[in-house]
């Protein structure tokens, strides 16, 4: 399991990214933060919501389907997208299907197989910040 990290970036756009696989975390934390983001990085959705709170400056989700907790990444998003409407919602599964009753309408899915660059590019469409 991965532990909860920040990398510090300065004045980069910042995003949690909620994976529970620690070699997957730490790489797609790696490809991020080369594409010129900062990360805040947590195992489980209930973490991720207290950051959220926590953390103003978060202006982006990537999550996984699969967590460590009680939580699914579909649930986070939709918790996310309730608490902070506007906030960009990238939701990654190489399990899971994309289930529309259960992603917020702002939200957009990418199914592993898939690079750290296809989700660094996704992202990018989604940012606002």
């Amino acid at each position: 399991m991965a532990s909860e990290q920040t990398a510090s970036g300065g004045d980069r756009p910042v995003i949690l990214l909620v994976e529970d696989e620690a070699l997957t975390i730490m790489d797609l934390g790696d490809v991020l933060e080369e594409g010129g983001y900062e990360t805040v990085q947590c195992a489980s959705a209930e973490r991720a919501l207290s950051i959220l709170q926590a953390r103003p400056d978060i202006c982006g989700l990537v999550t996984d389907v699969q967590l460590s907790g009680k939580t699914d990444g579909f649930d986070l998003a939709s918790s996310v997208a309730e608490a902070r409407p506007q906030l960009p919602i990238l939701i990654v599964s190489g399990r899971a299907a994309p289930d529309p009753a259960r992603m917020p309408g702002h939200a957009d899915f990418i199914a592993r197989p898939c690079t750290g660059e296809d989700i660094l590019d996704r992202l990018h469409r989604l940012m606002h910040c």
